[in-house]
């Protein structure tokens, strides 16, 4: 039995819980071991391995982690969920999305929350390279939503044992709007504007590729209107509508076939109500949702000596799958 969380005593609101963790955690756990896989289109995507691969014992479990929107290795919950695997004598990778390992990717195309084609590509490349260990998933935020419609598309091809999915977005129209309201407008401009220097800088490298000129970036004042000009022209989407639609994981969890668990807070200040499965889910989804916790938060403990409870759960509940 999975223990619930219980926000630390003066840390329920749900602010707190989102941006703790970065203060708590400034620096990473460990060092990672980082590695570079090419693919078919001319790219890159850069990995991060709790220890090199080559020392990894036959059959031992892989936790397969997918960051969210704007993360990479150094997000407190990322190197913590990965240290965690490793503490379980796992091992534990991180695919980085292209353009979020510090280095610009060199094609147009980028990363969003229904484009799986990449963690396709990266499973398959783990399951050549361990035929027979156990490869249990988690994608966080945007990376659960991500998850679940790879779950989706993959069925029971998805080369995968069994997954999780933290605060995953899966309506992203009601978390496009939930977004622009009161303080989780800061969450809003810390976001877009780490995803409007990263669009400048792949405009001065590909400036005839791009979707818009240099000088349009700066008036790009929401999520919605980065995915309108951005997102959805260059994925083959119509408008940021036809891409919150076509891309939401809600409408597709009842296609995912094997063990799935989604952890939400009910006080998440990215989501509403709308991210909530209304009808019943299969018996091997396991829905979690906490009273508290805020956005990928789930701090726990006391103000003297706090913990994530993320790092303790997580594993706990993969555990029955090796």
């Amino acid at each position: 039995m999975t223990t619930a969380f219980t926000p630390a005593k003066g840390l329920s609101n749900p602010h707190l819980q989102t941006l703790l963790p970065r203060f708590l955690r400034r620096t990473p756990l460990f060092t990672p071991h980082t590695e570079r896989l090419e693919t078919s289109d001319g790219d890159f995507l850069d990995i991060a391995w709790t220890d090199v691969p080559t020392n990894s014992k036959p059959n031992q479990p892989i936790l397969v982690l997918f960051h969210g929107l704007e993360g990479s290795f150094h997000s407190p919950y990322a190197n913590g969920l990965l240290h965690a695997a490793q503490q379980q004598g796992w091992l534990g990778v991180m695919m980085h999305f292209r353009g979020c390992s510090g280095e610009i990717n060199r094609v147009a195309r980028s990363y969003h929350s229904g484009e799986t084609s990449d963690a396709r590509f990266f499973i398959q490349w783990l399951r050549q390279q361990f035929p027979t260990a156990p490869l249990l998933a988690v994608g966080v935020s945007l990376g659960g939503n991500m998850l679940v419609n790879y779950l989706a598309e993959y069925g029971d091809d998805s080369q995968l044992t069994a997954a999780q999915v933290i605060s995953p977005p899966l309506d992203l129209n009601a978390c496009a709007e939930r977004i622009e309201q009161g303080f989780s407008k800061v969450y809003k401009q810390y976001l877009l504007s780490s995803m409007k220097k990263n669009l400048s800088q792949k405009i001065a490298l590909l400036p005839e590729a791009m979707p818009l000129a240099a000088h349009h970036v700066a008036n790009i004042r929401t999520l919605r209107q980065f995915d309108d000009q951005v997102t959805a022209p260059l994925h083959g989407y119509q408008d940021a509508s036809d891409y919150y639609q076509r891309c939401s994981g809600l409408p597709r969890l009842h296609q995912v076939t094997i063990p799935l668990r989604v952890i939400h807070a009910a006080d998440d200040p990215f989501m509403t109500t709308d991210v909530i499965p209304a009808q019943p889910l299969p018996a091997h989804i396991d829905y979690h949702l906490s009273e508290k916790g805020g956005h990928v938060g789930f701090v726990t403990g006391s103000w003297r000596n706090p913990s994530f409870w993320l790092e303790s759960t997580v594993p706990h509940w993969f555990s029955r799958f090796v």
